[in-house]
């Protein structure tokens, strides 16, 4: 009696009008364990996609002459209207950064060209069947409890109950066995940092590394030798080869900080690498292919900076594909004792005193504060505090003296206390205050600030100053 096998989980629907596309994508999906049907054109393809059980859509966008995309994003548009829940992966030979945008804004999972990378391919198709699965699930479950979370996922390092912040855990428990990329937004100081850590920890890659990249800290000039790697003789000062960040992260998770601060010449290098998972080393012209998780953050608005031509939309919507925002810790109240108590605990095992506690006094008092700079403030004014005073039992006195002293010690310089606030804050801060001073005299205010009035109305407009 012959063995019996069991049939592929996923059927995949082939969109396409070119046999020979057909025919190559059905036999990698085969290879890879997914079955396939194919449609050659958008009525057959909206009929399968009524009568059969599909689970993605692989879908060209022109079944015609025509290069416009078009027909593709009308289908599209028809898939989605007919079953909103379905994941479609855009491919075309005409790609376009416009076309790639409008394809993801009609709901697209990903926009893939050919000729494509199986590679790339295949982890299209994985990571947007993941994210289907994770969002189903999410659909038929009630909201968990921090228990019921601690019970699925490893959130050891994240102290807090409050609602909008259980909201953000859920999500990243979610998506974390997912290869999806995240991009997590929210204030300085907020722990964006952590939640990249526990996305990663909580992965099918927490055996591999984590690499953590402050993207603001890199130079333009020396983005592709710190990304991708060098080899000896690239340059004048390459004296022996060197790794990249990405070789680094192979197998694991790349964390991108800063995000919004990445030089736009250097967007489009970064831009490449998530499209196609493929780099060249600098002084090598030998393309490597890299199997990584991205995961990256900023306090920035980047729908602000794409309306200022600062930002690349197409590099945003690899970037974004799960949006996680932090809410910075004024919206968190509720959470403030909780996290100095995290905090007490830590700095207990540092400092040899176990018997660290909060006081009652202490509690509403911390509760009160605006914390301007959120947890990482709040953080160093606790370690401050523990510090300064012999007291197990710490009160409101104890942290209140150390509050005054950063803030004395913060004046020293002219400046406000780290942490406290971002320099878009500052930049804000200090135009405000020259306008006053001014009594609304641009042209003064340009040249107080080294500006020109060109550069002073974009800085008006960023922040939403009114002159």
């Amino acid at each position: 009696m012959p063995a019996t096998t069991n049939p592929p989980v996923h059927t995949i629907l082939l969109a396409d009008d070119d046999y020979s596309v057909t025919t190559s994508l059905a036999l990698l999906l085969k290879q890879a364990g997914y079955a396939s049907l194919v449609a050659p054109n958008p009525r057959e393809a909206l009929h399968k996609t009524a009568q059969e059980k599909i689970a993605l859509v692989l879908l060209d966008m022109n079944f015609s002459r025509q290069t416009t995309g078009a027909e593709g994003l009308t289908l599209l548009k028809e898939i989605k209207k007919q079953q909103p829940q379905l994941p479609v992966i855009l491919m075309t030979a005409w790609g376009s950064i416009a076309l790639a945008v409008q394809g993801m804004q009609a709901g697209a999972s990903d926009f893939i060209t050919k000729p494509w990378s199986n590679e790339q391919l295949l982890h299209s198709v994985r990571t947007a069947l993941g994210l289907a699965v994770a969002n189903a699930s999410a659909k038929t479950s009630q909201r968990l409890s921090r228990e019921e979370l601690d019970a699925r996922y490893d959130f050891h390092a994240l102290a807090g109950h409050e609602q909008k912040f259980l909201r953000v855990l859920e999500i990243i428990g979610r998506v974390s066995a997912t290869d999806a990329s995240v991009l997590i937004t929210g204030e300085s100081g907020t722990g964006k940092e952590m939640i990249a850590e526990a996305l990663h920890r909580n992965s099918l890659r927490k055996d591999k590394p984590f690499i953590k990249v402050n993207l603001g800290g890199i130079p333009a000039t020396l983005f592709e030798s710190e990304m991708f790697g060098h080899v000896k003789g690239a340059f004048t000062d390459a004296r022996f080869d060197r790794k990249g960040r990405f070789e680094l992260a192979h197998g694991g998770t790349i964390f991108l900080d800063e995000v919004g601060d990445l030089d736009p010449s250097c967007q489009v290098k970064l831009l490449r690498v998530l499209q196609d998972r493929t780099y060249e080393v600098v002084g090598s012209s030998q393309t490597r292919a890299v199997d990584v998780r991205v995961i990256s953050a900023t306090n920035r608005n980047l729908a602000e900076l794409i309306e200022q031509g600062q930002f690349r939309e197409d590099l945003l919507y690899r970037l974004n594909l799960i949006a996680v925002h932090l809410p910075p810790l004024r919206e968190r109240r509720s959470d403030i004792p909780l996290l100095a108590e995290y905090f007490l605990q830590s700095l207990g095992k540092v400092y040899r005193r176990p018997a660290l506690a909060l006081g009652n006094s202490a509690r509403q008092w911390l509760q009160s504060l605006p914390w301007p700079g959120n947890i990482r403030q709040l953080k160093h004014v606790i370690e401050r505090t523990v510090l300064m005073s012999s007291k197990d039992a710490l009160e409101t006195e104890d942290f209140n003296l150390a509050l005054q002293m950063q803030q004395e010690e913060s004046g020293k310089d002219g400046l406000p206390a780290v942490g406290s606030m971002t320099l878009d804050d500052m930049e804000r801060a200090m135009i405000e205050k020259a306008l006053r001073f001014y009594e609304g005299n641009i042209t003064k205010v340009a040249e107080a600030l080294g500006l020109s009035r060109a550069a002073l109305y974009r800085r008006f407009e960023k922040f939403g100053i009114t002159p």
